[in-house]
């Protein structure tokens, strides 16, 4: 796949707000967690999104390709699954690991970003690449804490991932402001270092503040500080979609509809 289509601006699709999202205005598409679809049996809601030809893109949270277990082929193959039954153009997963040593963290957790971690990384992403019908994005994750001994800068890591597997990016810029916040990183190197020629979207979403820790939360507003780091995004490339998430705490069409116009006002902007 030569490029990434424009996709416009999006919101995650949840049962909770499935007729919210049928009924707000300018939804360009939609993002679904896959491990909640069951094929042959989508939901009502997206199904009729389809219909109207809203673009549907599977995003995985538990492949846990950066664990140092095998890649679980039966989840893989179910992201595949889910993509064929919506006709989504490629699907999406975390560069984390979520499983060791038969526990299940319940939490996206981050990978040590040293070269032997990389190599454990790329493998796992192959694999999964070979087993799937449609290409695969990769999503940076929000941290609290930096594993010792790193070797490479999260921008770095990401854009070798990309040098060696060819897969695309998702780039969380929620996720960059609390990785910004909680353990310093810089969002601009970040964004000087990743190859955004394979952008494939990006995600924005909210979040709290907890004495001194920032939590990415996805059941709060957006702030300001997450826009900025968008537009600072979209000064560099006109990103192909940008989507929010929303995953808890939904607050009244009203204002998701006003996020979404906020969203879309960064985009156009740039376009300008």
């Amino acid at each position: 796949m030569a490029g990434i289509a424009d996709l416009g601006v999006g919101i995650g699709w949840r049962p909770e707000i499935d007729l919210t999202v049928e009924r707000l205005p300018g939804v360009d598409f939609v993002e679904v967690v896959a491990e909640n679809l069951h094929i042959g049996h989508l939901p009502e809601s997206v199904t009729l999104l389809l219909d109207r030809g809203v673009p549907v893109l599977p995003h995985a949270v538990s492949l846990s390709l950066g664990g140092a277990e095998e890649v679980d082929l039966a989840r893989v193959e179910h992201l595949g699954a889910v993509a064929e039954a919506v006709g989504a153009p490629l699907v999406s997963d975390h560069v984390c690991f979520v499983r060791a040593g038969g526990l299940d963290s319940g939490h996206l957790m981050p990978v040590p970003r040293t070269r032997d971690a990389l190599d454990v990384l790329v493998a796992n992403v192959r694999t999964a690449q070979r087993n799937l019908p449609v290409p695969l994005a990769l999503e940076n994750v929000a941290a609290l804490l930096e594993w010792p001994d790193g070797e490479l800068t999260e921008g770095q890591f990401l854009a070798e991932l990309v040098e060696r597997t060819d897969c695309w990016l998702l780039v969380d810029v929620a996720n960059l402001y609390a990785n910004a916040r909680n353990i310093g990183t810089d969002p601009g190197r970040f964004l000087d270092e990743i190859p955004l020629e394979r952008l494939a979207y990006v995600h924005v979403a909210g979040g709290v503040e907890h004495g001194e820790v920032y939590h990415d939360t996805h059941a709060h507003a957006v702030l300001p500080e997450v826009l900025e780091l968008l537009d600072e995004l979209c000064s560099r490339v006109n990103p192909p979609g940008v989507l929010l998430e929303r995953d808890d705490n939904y607050p009244s069409d009203t204002e998701i509809a006003s996020e979404l116009a906020a969203i879309r006002a960064v985009v156009d902007k740039k376009r300008d």
